[in-house]
């Protein structure tokens, strides 16, 4: 066309003479951004794994250090390759329990069926399906990556959904998720808390540690500690001068959770310290928020 305009046409790399499986992870391994995922890292391709056969990439997000499993399938999902990335995703999270892991499958047709079946246990596992499609465009050929189905949040948990949640203990989260430093964190962050409400306590859950007032949980932040640092999630909403105040700290943010509505802080000793006074003037905001 003369404007300049070239119509892309939909390949099938499943059926491509030269485009291969290897050429996707290639690309993926480059750039791992173009997944959509956030700010990740490529660990390790085609992983061994013991008597189940090779995990073809290993990405890391640089700021939680999330692992992602990744299993790339040419063509359409199938019962196999369901299995072999559930199986992937549950061996690296046995020997690697001190990161959050989470299962992902690329294919070019995620099909109803699949979606209807990896539906039903997505809340127990987390699970990224991503639909991958291959466009030439002149000389040249591109991907397209397409989340169409997310892994299930978790974030705070209120009374209405705590019966719900997995009771766990103090030991748990200092040999499991964190360290008995990076729990201590959470002492610190609860005697801030405790300056508006005397009363609280921490509740040891198996994904994250809440607040307890009166044996009741009682959510307006919530802590996830690790092994190097502790995650401070402030519900509160997101405003230009919530962003401002975190900002003008220095304080170091995750990405927003618009679905739970807190502001994910990563925090380590010193920073808890430097920060009090801010860290202060936020969980203060989310109390008011809780008690109004």
């Amino acid at each position: 066309m003369g404007n300049g305009y070239t119509k892309p046409k939909l390949i099938s790399l499943r059926n491509h003479p030269q485009l291969s499986e290897k050429w996707v992870q290639d690309i993926i391994a480059e750039d791992p951004s173009v997944l959509g995922l956030g700010s990740l890292v490529l660990r390790d391709r085609e992983r061994i794994q013991p008597k189940a056969g090779r995990l073809d990439l290993l990405l890391q997000d640089t700021e939680t250090y999330k692992r992602f499993e990744v299993e790339l399938q040419l063509g359409s999902t199938d019962e196999t390759h369901i299995i072999r990335t559930i199986e992937y995703w549950d061996l690296e999270r046995r020997r690697y329990p001190q990161y959050e892991h989470c299962a992902v499958l690329i294919a070019e047709d995620i099909t109803s069926r699949f979606l209807n079946v990896v539906s039903m246990f997505n809340g127990s596992i987390p699970l990224i399906a991503i639909q991958m499609q291959a466009y030439e465009v002149g000389e040249h050929t591109t991907l397209v990556f397409t989340k169409v189905l997310d892994e299930f949040e978790r974030g705070l948990v209120d009374e209405d959904e705590d019966a719900a949640s997995a009771p766990t203990d103090r030991q748990y989260w200092e040999t499991v998720k964190g360290t008995p430093a990076t729990v201590a964190l959470a002492d610190s962050v609860l005697s801030i808390a405790r300056e508006f409400d005397a009363t609280l306590e921490l509740k040891y859950n198996k994904f994250y540690i809440g607040l307890s007032r009166q044996g009741q949980a009682y959510n307006f932040i919530s802590m996830r500690p690790k092994k190097n640092f502790l995650v401070l999630e402030i519900k509160i909403p997101k405003l230009e001068e919530n962003d401002a105040i975190i900002e003008n700290a220095g304080l170091e943010t995750l990405e927003y959770n618009t679905r739970w509505g807190y502001y994910p802080i990563r925090l380590k000793a010193p920073e808890i310290k430097k920060h009090e006074e801010v860290l202060r003037t936020l969980i203060e905001m989310a109390h008011e928020l809780k008690v109004s």
